[in-house]
């Protein structure tokens, strides 16, 4: 990582969703799809997938801190994703799919607590909040298949009917925030 940028890594259902989205964002300088959070050395999406691991699908989000901070990114998290449903997002469903930020220093978890906080306050959702604020611990990246999955499978049937419109609210939504 070079001098100058910041990792927030975020779990909110399959991994496929949120690359997607944070790809497009300004400021941000690479998204990695992976597993964090289990007790397995080196997961395997099988493994994971079997929801016996305790890791979560997610992204690891390289940004410019001088172009988009760690709270935009985190409330653009909150408003792509159903943080009111324990362990699912859609369909999918078990712990790999729990709504999770993991933070990488005391300050980004202040800043997530608040988020958090203000999206409660806000009464953004009719349902509690369930969205987990933990320490980053081991990252695995995922299989090489996985990277960019959406960019590259645009076609594929969970990308028309779960990743597509999931990118599309957040383009309708945060339109300043997109790349040129």
């Amino acid at each position: 990582m070079s001098t100058g940028t910041e990792v927030v890594t975020l779990a909110g259902g399959c991994f496929w969703c949120l690359e997607a989205v944070y790809d497009q964002i300004k400021g941000v300088l690479s998204v990695e799809s992976g597993y964090i959070g289990g007790a397995l050395e080196h997961p395997s999406y099988e493994a994971v997938c079997g929801g016996r691991t305790g890791h979560a699908e997610a992204v690891r989000v390289t940004y410019d801190p001088t172009l988009i901070s760690c709270r935009e990114l985190i409330e653009i998290f909150f408003a792509i994703h159903d943080p009111t449903t324990l362990n699912r997002q859609g369909n999918d469903e078990g712990t790999q799919y729990r709504s999770a930020i993991f933070y990488h220093s005391p300050e980004q978890r202040q800043v997530a607590e608040a988020v958090k906080a203000a999206v409660i306050a806000q009464g953004l959702y009719p349902n509690p909040v369930v969205t987990e604020i933990v320490v980053a611990t081991t990252w695995y990246e995922a299989e090489r298949y996985h990277q960019e999955y959406f960019a590259r499978n645009p076609l594929q049937g969970y990308c028309q009917f779960v990743v597509n419109p999931k990118v599309a609210k957040f383009r309708k939504q945060f339109v300043s925030k997109l790349k040129p």
